[in-house]
């Protein structure tokens, strides 16, 4: 199984939606979490 690689326009538009539930007052932890972004780990 390959890794999924996300289009640049789709990053863009779950970096927004980050943006839009902070405004609303949700922390950056909480919105990425609503979202189910994994944030990859480098070693």
């Amino acid at each position: 199984m390959g890794i999924k690689r996300h289009k640049p326009e789709e990053i863009v538009m779950k970096l927004r939606e980050v943006e839009v539930l902070c405004g609303q007052g949700m922390s950056r932890v909480d919105a990425i979490r609503q979202l189910q972004i994994e944030v990859p780990l480098v070693s």
